[in-house]
């Protein structure tokens, strides 16, 4: 299967792909595109932009579009971009429609989205330096574009909640009853 793991920032979802990739041997690992860019020498800016999380979404569409294994499992898909670019103040509606459609095109890539919600209450503390407007606003986007699928993305969705093992576990009892 190709699963790809999603969420708002500090929800937990990189924890989870962590932890899945130890108990699942045979699946490759496909790091947040966040790091791989860094890696890379981009510099994000101290505050995240637009243009910032455009370059994100656009390496997620191009790590699905390129992906080759049959296992894999994706820290991050192209819904977590959408959702900030959605959720950023001021989003460009026309610019959204266009990444809409560029992502849906690889979306069918993906045999299910295993989401992160933030849990009530929070099981992360998230200072405000670090954007718990955005984090609330992202959570709330992503339930709506893969829970309730109103983007129409018609991608599989798990949502996933408790402590990482009992996530874990929901996630490994799905893949069975799947297989």
């Amino acid at each position: 299967m190709r699963i790809a793991v999603s969420g708002t920032h500090g929800a937990g979802k990189s924890t989870l792909v962590q932890e899945l990739g130890k108990v699942l041997p045979d699946y490759d690992v496909v790091e947040e595109p966040y790091y791989a860019l860094l890696d890379e020498g981009y510099a994000f800016a101290a505050e995240p932009t637009v243009e910032d999380f455009e370059t994100l979404l656009q390496r997620s569409i191009t790590s699905l579009a390129e992906v080759q294994g049959e296992r894999v499992l994706f820290d991050r898909c192209p819904a977590d971009y959408l959702a900030y670019l959605a959720a950023l103040p001021g989003a460009d509606s026309g610019a959204l429609a266009t990444w809409v459609s560029s992502a849906q095109d690889v979306f069918g890539v993906l045999d299910l989205i295993v989401y992160v919600p933030v849990e009530r209450p929070d099981r992360i503390h998230i200072p405000e330096i670090e954007g718990t407007r955005l984090r609330k606003r992202v959570d709330a986007m992503l339930r709506e574009m893969l829970v309730e699928d109103a983007w129409g993305f018609g991608v599989p969705v798990l949502e996933v909640c408790g402590t990482p093992g009992e996530r874990m576990r929901s996630v490994l009892w799905h893949l069975r009853s799947v297989e």
